[in-house]
C-alpha cells in the first residue's frame, strides 16, 4: 500500500451550510483521503480545526469513527463536554440521536482522521436550527434558509 501524501491532496475548507451558520465550520479545512487512494466503501478524511472551528452532526445511515492526532478539542455531546488530546478515539454509532461534535477552544491546530461512509440519509444539527434532508439545507421545521 502506497503512503499517502498529505501535501498531494486538496485540503479544502468550503462548506454547503447556509451563510448564518458558515462560520461554524470556517475553521475546518478537510483532505478526503478515500477518493484520492481508490477507497469507495468507506471515507477516510484527515481534518484541521483551526483555534475556534468546530464541526457538528449526526447521521441516520453512518458509522463514524474518529482518532485525534494532535492538538486539543473538546468532544461536546448532549449534555456532556470531554477533552480529547493525541490519541484519543470516539465513536459513533449510525442512528444515535445524540448529536455530537469537535470544537477546537485551543490556541493551537487540532488535527484528526475521521472514518466513515458517504451518507445517504438525513443528517442532523442538534446545537443549531439545521438538518439535511430531501438533498437540502432545512430548518429543523422543514422550511427552507
Amino acid at each position: 500500500m502506497p503512503r499517502i501524501d498529505l501535501d498531494r491532496i486538496e485540503q479544502r475548507n468550503a462548506t454547503g451550510y447556509p451563510a448564518e451558520h458558515a462560520a461554524l465550520v470556517a475553521g475546518r479545512w478537510v483532505r478526503r483521503l478515500g477518493p484520492a487512494h481508490g477507497l469507495s466503501d468507506f471515507g477516510v478524511s484527515h481534518v484541521v480545526l483551526k483555534p475556534g472551528a468546530a464541526s457538528s452532526h449526526w447521521h441516520e445511515d453512518e458509522d463514524e469513527f474518529l482518532v485525534l492526532l494532535a492538538g486539543e478539542a473538546i468532544l461536546v455531546e448532549e449534555g456532556l463536554r470531554t477533552p480529547m488530546a493525541a490519541g484519543d478515539m470516539a465513536a459513533f454509532p449510525k442512528g444515535d440521536p445524540n448529536g455530537h461534535h469537535l470544537v477546537n477552544e485551543s490556541a493551537a491546530d487540532c488535527i484528526f482522521v475521521a472514518f466513515g461512509r458517504v451518507p445517504t440519509g438525513d443528517c442532523h444539527y442538534p446545537d443549531i436550527d439545521m438538518q439535511w434532508t430531501g438533498g437540502a439545507y432545512r430548518h429543523k421545521d422543514g422550511s427552507d434558509f
